[in-house]
């Protein structure tokens, strides 16, 4: 591994984590402001290394060829609510088959800041999605009065994977909780599978079904920061699915979930509607928020990146809902890489995904990003309906061991150096091989991630306002500069 300065490094389970030697730090006569370059490189050791520390001098107009990126801190956008993924049955159930040893390392990989990449948020699902090995409810059949209402289930794995979590992550994580369907008999299919609708009858019971989740998983030392109303609300799945027009949904959150959480005095979490893909994400959220009885329920408005299946990324959806609605939160609620494969495990696409999205989601409004499953098996599950994907961490359960996508670091330059609180800066490219967001963090610390998809090795100078940094971004890379 080549860097720029002699380097101390922490070693977690294979992964690198560098940090600039005590007293390396360069500095000019008169120029005290330096940056530190954390990078990811294909073809390189580089795993979100510190490849060398900056020295800011006065720098003139650039050239018309020179390659440059410029952050102005004096204009600022959203707030930065944080980044993480899901709590699943089957993230929780692949962590209980690891050594004590190896389920350290994953916690420390995933929300120790200093260790690891920070995390600060989470998802779990409310009764059993495609990434649980077998379907449930909380309740027994046709007890609309919720009287048998019990998270056992959850209590085995999924409740003390999620506290284990949270302790790692310094006794805080965000956790929002979703459905992916009510229980067959609630459905006008009589099904939790292939889509199907709730019974209009049964829209009451379902929402104090949310109520009920929240306080017990609360009561167990869990606390719950949000929900969203329904995952996927118009897909017909072969696993758990339900269905919800736009004018569905407006009408469920007015009239049943809304005054039902207000209610029993869970007004403060934070309600996400719609928690399915961008192509649709501008009619959802306008039908939704142009309903002001509807709209005082609702936080935010959650997306997912699957729309490619239609034929594109439509990072430009999460702008136009940012324009039209600037008083609500937009979130990509889940994202994955998939079908699994060990043969393309190590594809350094699947990293570029990830930075791509993330790069433009945050540039176009998204406060916050939550990927899919932490953690996976062998197989890419389990999943009762052999619905195979990619974890950024896959574990050989019978070898007690774990293997990092390089998916985890991308992520990692954006959780890792972007904090809750953060604000988004202006940060612009005039190349557009250069992709690139700023955040400056609420201990006055920006972070720059400058992502490179293309083969070729640029060279490019980082400005603010008059001060600049000459720096180089390798091929297929991405690199997180802090100062």
């Amino acid at each position: 591994m080549q860097h720029s300065l002699p380097l101390m490094s922490t070693l977690l389970g294979g992964i690198l984590f560098a940090h600039p030697a005590a007293g390396q730090v360069s500095t000019s006569p008169g120029q005290g402001r330096t940056a530190t370059v954390y990078t990811t490189a294909q073809n390189t050791a580089h795993r979100l290394a510190a490849t060398g520390t900056l020295t800011f001098a006065p720098f003139g107009q650039p050239f018309e060829n020179q390659a440059c990126v410029f952050v102005d801190p004096a204009h600022t956008f959203q707030t930065f609510a944080g980044i993480g993924g899901a709590l699943t049955d089957a993230a929780a159930e692949t962590f209980a088959k690891l050594p004590a040893a190896k389920q350290t390392e994953l916690l420390q990989a995933y929300f120790d800041r200093e260790k690891g990449i920070g995390y600060t948020l989470g998802r779990t699902n409310i009764n059993s999605c495609d990434f649980s090995s077998d379907m449930y409810t909380y309740v027994k059949e046709d007890d609309r009065e919720l009287k048998t209402f019990n998270v056992a289930h959850d209590e085995k794995f999924k409740i003390p994977f999620i506290k284990k979590a949270m302790a790692a992550a310094g006794g805080r994580l965000d956790l929002f909780v979703s459905p992916w369907s009510p229980p067959a008999w609630m459905k006008d299919n009589n099904n939790m599978l292939q889509g199907g609708k709730l019974k209009p009858e049964f829209y009451d019971a379902w929402a104090n079904y949310y109520v009920r989740f929240i306080r017990e998983y609360e009561k167990r030392g869990v606390p719950v920061w949000g929900l969203s109303v329904q995952n996927e609300p118009m897909a017909k799945q072969t696993w758990e699915s339900c269905l919800y027009t736009a004018q569905e949904e407006t009408g469920f959150i007015r009239d049943h979930l809304g005054p039902v959480l207000k209610k029993n005095n869970l007004g403060d979490k934070k309600l996400i509607a719609w928690d399915h893909n961008r192509d649709l994400l501008y009619q959802r959220a306008s039908t939704l928020l142009s309903d002001p009885a509807a709209a005082q329920y609702i936080w935010g408005i959650g997306f997912h990146w699957y729309e490619i299946w239609n034929g594109g990324r439509q990072y430009e959806n999460v702008k136009r809902v940012a324009e039209a609605f600037p008083g609500k939160n937009l979130l990509l609620t889940e994202a994955c890489n998939y079908p699994f494969s060990w043969q393309t495990f190590d594809e350094w696409h699947w990293g570029e995904q990830y930075g791509e999205n993330m790069i433009h989601d945050f540039n176009n409004g998204a406060v916050a990003w939550t990927d899919w499953n932490i953690l996976l098996d062998e197989t890419g599950g389990p999943n009762h309906v052999s619905n195979f994907c990619f974890a950024p961490v896959h574990a050989k359960t019978q070898e007690g061991t774990l293997h990092y996508m390089n998916s985890y670091y991308y992520i990692g330059h954006f959780s890792k150096f972007i904090r809750p609180g953060a604000k988004r800066i202006v940060s612009s490219s005039n190349r557009a091989q250069l992709l690139t967001t700023a955040f400056v963090n609420p201990d006055g610390k920006i972070a720059v991630v400058v992502m490179n998809p293309t083969a070729e090795t640029i060279a490019y100078r980082l400005y603010n306002g008059d001060q600049a940094v000459e720096t180089v971004s390798l091929p297929h890379s991405i690199a997180t500069l802090v100062f």
